[in-house]
């Protein structure tokens, strides 16, 4: 299982590196970056106060406790989308947005408490000169890194004492409010609830790693039309998969994510500046068009 996980970092890094002036320039821009860290900052999936980063490096804020989170954090609604817009308070909505996942979190961590994963995390950050990692392509170097790191984990929870008792059920006192955050494969994941007396869900608030990534996805989508979509010509296949591709690093929990080689039912639509539907997946609307 080592071994896989090594050969799987070796090929998401080779391919980076052998392809780096194609990756730098795909989907490649400066956000905040925001996790779970430990208290020493080393990669916690499961526990750990929350820091954020800009996109230089500074801190933001660190070792949050992040049942605080909605201190420091808030969500915008915008009338395209249903999906909502996070930002840091501190930065505003225009700044403020970041983006979270295995890209995110070896940009936020000091350093990773499995040797095997802490060497190949030094060489991901050498890339960058110790600076934040902004490539969208380079989220699969991240998470093959990561996958070292808990198959190293799983060798040492085998034999963990604590795992090996009786004592299987927590115990506590009765909250009507709870908040939970862990680092899911694909980013940050807040819970929110508040309950009544009859134990009856009155308030429910996720923040999942794709709501976390909203704006993230959208400027990578954008920076894929901005560098491969010209308005004179038909929309090919190429920007179709060239989109694809930007939206899989970010893997997304809707319908895309399932990873049908083939065949994801994307559709492409080109506006003109007036908002007239042009193009939908390369195919002119107004027939009339096709050649200007």
């Amino acid at each position: 299982m080592t071994t896989w996980a090594e050969d799987a970092v070796e090929i998401a890094k080779s391919y980076t590196l052998k392809h780096l002036l194609q990756v730098s320039r795909f989907a490649n821009f400066n956000s905040n970056h925001l996790s779970l860290v430990r208290e020493d900052g080393a990669l916690d999936l499961y526990h750990g106060n929350l820091r954020a980063i800009d996109a230089s490096g500074n801190v933001i804020f660190d070792q949050l406790e992040y049942t605080r989170f909605n201190d420091y954090i808030m969500e915008e609604v915008r009338p395209w989308s249903y999906m909502k817009f996070p930002f840091i308070k501190s930065r505003g909505n225009l700044d403020g947005w970041y983006r979270v996942g295995p890209l995110s979190r070896l940009n936020n961590v000091s350093f990773i408490d499995t040797p095997l994963a802490d060497k190949e995390y030094k060489e991901f950050r050498a890339l960058s000169a110790g600076k934040p990692n902004h490539m969208s392509v380079a989220y699969h170097w991240a998470r093959m890194i990561e996958v070292l790191h808990c198959v190293e984990k799983i060798h040492e929870l085998l034999v963990d004492e604590d795992l090996q008792g009786t004592d299987l059920r927590a115990s506590g006192s009765r909250r009507e409010e709870g908040i939970g955050v862990i680092e899911a494969p694909r980013g940050s994941l807040f819970h929110h609830y508040k309950i009544n007396e009859h134990d009856q869900v009155t308030y429910c608030n996720l923040i999942v790693s794709t709501t976390h990534n909203n704006s993230g996805l959208n400027r990578a989508v954008t920076d894929v039309a901005r560098k491969y979509l010209s308005g004179k010509k038909r929309i090919a296949q190429g920007l179709l998969n060239h989109v694809e591709v930007a939206v899989r690093a970010y893997d997304p929990c809707f319908s895309c994510a399932t990873h049908a080689l083939g065949q994801m039912p994307l559709v492409v639509e080109l506006f003109d500046a007036e908002g007239e539907l042009l193009q939908r997946n390369g195919q002119y609307v107004d027939q009339d068009r096709i050649g200007q």
